[in-house]
Parts: structure tokens; C-alpha cells; sequence
């Protein structure tokens, strides 16, 4: 299983994804850790998390060389995108991100997020619709799974709202291969 990075500006959500994935993985049998880093990128810097996914047990909880980069804006690409594994996956949110021609043997994968999240009248939803990319791609867990997961966490804290459904299953319909 991977090694996740979930980057952001603060205040986009990328904490809270990184925090629905572990959760959703440990609920289906995983051992997890999730690390979140938000001192001052909370006044609009990056904040990140790393997410660790295994089936046996976790050696570290750092994560040094991820598999994964969910990178919400440019500063987060341009910061994360180079520790990717040889092979990993990058997926951007393309209403902000406009230069992912960092290397050229990861995978790239695009969705305009915060457009999408703007349109939808859901404003703090595009960590979901990057969510909902992630889950096209096929890689960490299938796209139902994902789903679930999401739906239950916000319902353990009374936010449940159909306006998240909409969101992921945009970003996983939305979600184009750029290279």
C-alpha cells in the first residue's frame, strides 16, 4: 500500500483528506498513520499530511519517498511533486496548478477541484473532488470504498451532505491523465 502526501494551502481541506483516507483504510484492515503538519501554514502557507498505509505493521510514520502527491496548489507541486517515487502518482487541482511538467516518470493526473467544488456551491469541497480523483485512478481503494469512508466520517460529526457525494463523484468522473 502507499505512502501519501495530501498538500495545500491551509484551509483546503488537505488535513481533513489525509484524515479520511487513514480512517478509511484502518476501517477496512490496514494499519495506518497520519501526520499533520499546520503551524503557520495555517496563514495561507502549505500545510501537508503524510499518510501511511500498509498491511503488516509501520516502520516509520514519516513518510520520505511518497507514492502519492495530492497537491492542491502550486507551492505544494513544486515542493512535493520532486520526492515522488520513481513511477508514483501526482494529482493536481488544475483550477490553480498550472505547471505539472516536473519530471517525467510519474503520472499525472487533473482536476479543477476548486472550480468544481465553486459550481457545486460546496466551497470547502474540493479536497473531496481531489478525493474523488484519487479514487479513479484506481490505486489506493476502489472508488465505492472511498466513498463510504467519506460519507461515514462526516456523519460521525453531524456534517453529513450530499453536495461531498457530488463533489467525489465529480472529481472521479472529471479526473483527466495529463501525462
Amino acid at each position: 500500500m502507499p505512502d501519501i502526501i495530501c498538500a495545500g494551502f491551509g484551509g483546503q481541506g488537505v488535513l481533513t483528506l489525509g484524515l479520511i483516507l487513514s480512517k478509511t483504510a484502518m476501517e477496512n484492515g490496514k494499519n495506518v498513520t497520519w501526520i499533520p503538519s499546520y503551524g503557520s501554514e495555517m496563514r495561507g502557507g502549505t500545510a501537508n499530511c503524510n499518510v501511511k498505509i500498509v498491511d503488516g505493521k509501520v516502520a516509520s510514520p514519516f513518510v520520505k519517498e511518497p507514492n502519492i502527491v495530492v497537491a492542491m496548489n502550486q507551492p505544494s507541486v513544486d515542493k512535493f511533486a520532486p520526492m515522488l517515487a520513481d513511477g508514483g502518482l501526482l494529482i493536481v487541482n488544475t483550477s490553480i496548478v498550472e505547471n505539472t511538467s516536473i519530471r517525467g516518470d510519474i503520472e499525472v493526473y487533473g482536476v479543477a477541484a476548486s472550480d468544481i467544488a465553486q459550481e457545486e456551491k460546496n466551497l470547502k469541497g474540493a479536497n473531496i473532488v481531489m478525493m474523488g480523483a484519487l479514487a479513479a485512478t484506481g490505486i489506493l481503494l476502489d472508488s465505492k470504498t472511498l466513498l463510504e469512508g467519506m460519507q461515514e466520517f462526516f456523519a460521525s460529526k453531524g456534517r453529513s451532505s450530499p453536495k461531498n457525494d457530488t463533489c467525489f463523484s465529480r472529481g472521479e468522473n472529471e479526473a483527466i491523465k495529463l501525462h
